[in-house]
């Protein structure tokens, strides 16, 4: 397993480390990075950079200034400043890659506007974090029968803790617009704390809870992907998949971000390849597109009124058609410019052996004629004596 302290049990079993991605490894956690230029050293004339990326729950990452000049390194658990209190996260990057995501996020280079880094996180600072991520469950359970009892059509799927527990943030999703202000006073009375409502889409909410894809591989979004773009059915419609709405959904409910995966080499293949829409004229009757095979660059086509029989012709041949209908020049047939496929001859195995059978080496039933005679024997002596 990528996690050392989760590791293997002794008969071969996930062991895990029951800390739910807070074991500091940093080996079974969500959009991981490697820190590429660990072992490299910076130039003489060039001042470190003291930005520090830290993660949070779910995939939440957020930059802090590193002004105390700590060491620091990949899967250290620091104090960070809050808004009120601290909280606790876990060091993601260091040094000159901070800069680059930062760069990459357009967040601008100025640490002191950053909030800091107090301290890395001591004992009791881990107790009272994981005391209150082990209290997130129940805690969601409840507000959803809070929000249920009160009729609000939401959905509240994810509860995030802060470090030193003075306040609480819950993810919700709905479909229009929910007055929570009953129930952000039902919340804080309940659980005595600071309560924060964030409004998350239907693919932030699939990204934070996590799971498993119709491919089998865990979602994109929860692991490496982290800007949503938008998916449309012609991205499916190009790639000639079939519009099944099951089928084509995650588990978001949305279109599948894959689908944009690999459009560009589609619309670059389909530059070179006749519409569908464009009749070929030919002689014996006008010829319909059927079917296309993009990366093989053929198309069928049949006549009109006799939709059984399909003709396979190559892009480039069919592209020669279409420019002289342009010119007026009517073919002769679509016949004419089919590729001849030459079959390939089967090759034929011979057993060198030279024994087919898999039973060669079996022995055979030997009949047992002498106790069948034996038996027939004895009746007709039982039947002598009888008479």
């Amino acid at each position: 397993m990528g996690c050392a302290s989760c590791a293997s049990g002794a008969d071969g079993q996930p062991k895990g480390c029951k800390n739910n991605g807070t074991c500091g490894t940093d080996g079974c956690n969500k959009l991981t990075v490697f820190d590429w230029l660990s072992n490299m050293s910076l130039p003489a004339d060039m001042a470190p950079f003291y930005g520090v990326e830290v993660r949070f729950k779910n995939g939440r990452k957020e930059f802090f200034d590193n002004r105390e000049n700590l060491t620091l390194s990949i899967g250290d658990i620091v104090a960070t400043e809050a808004s009120s209190g601290h909280d606790i996260g876990i060091v993601t990057l260091t040094g000159e890659l901070v800069r680059v995501q930062m760069k990459r996020k357009k967040i601008g280079l100025n640490l002191e506007a950053l909030p800091q880094i107090y301290r890395k996180a001591n004992q009791k600072d881990i107790d009272v974090w994981q005391r209150y991520r082990d209290k997130e469950a129940s805690v969601q359970k409840q507000s959803r029968e809070i929000a249920m009892r009160l009729d609000l059509k939401m959905k509240i799927s994810d509860i995030e803790y802060q470090g030193d527990g003075s306040k609480a943030t819950f993810y919700y999703t709905a479909e229009d617009r929910v007055d929570f202000r009953q129930l952000i006073r039902e919340l804080a009375r309940t659980f005595n704390t600071r309560i924060e409502m964030k409004q998350v889409g239907f693919r932030q909410e699939a990204a934070r809870l996590g799971g498993i894809g119709s491919c089998g591989r865990e979602l994109c979004c929860s692991t490496w992907l982290t800007d949503f773009r938008s998916v449309s059915t012609s991205a499916a419609r190009y790639q000639q998949l079939s519009l099944n709405p099951q089928k084509l959904a995650g588990q978001c409910g949305k279109l599948k971000c894959c689908l944009n995966f690999e459009l560009d080499s589609y619309m670059d293949a389909l530059k070179v390849i006749p519409k569908m829409e464009i009749k070929l004229k030919t002689n014996k009757g006008i010829g319909v597109c059927q079917k296309i095979d993009i990366f093989k660059g053929l198309l069928w086509y049949c006549y009109d009124k006799e939709w059984m029989n399909w003709h396979e012709i190559p892009v480039q041949k069919a592209n020669e058609i279409i420019e002289l209908n342009k010119k007026g020049t009517i073919v002769e047939s679509l016949e004419a410019y089919v590729d001849v496929v030459v079959p390939l001859a089967k090759e034929t195995f011979n057993n060198v052996v030279g024994q087919d059978s898999l039973t060669r080496f079996d022995q055979p039933k030997r009949a047992n004629k002498r106790r069948r005679s034996d038996g027939q024997k004895r009746r007709k002596n039982r039947r002598k004596n009888a008479t």
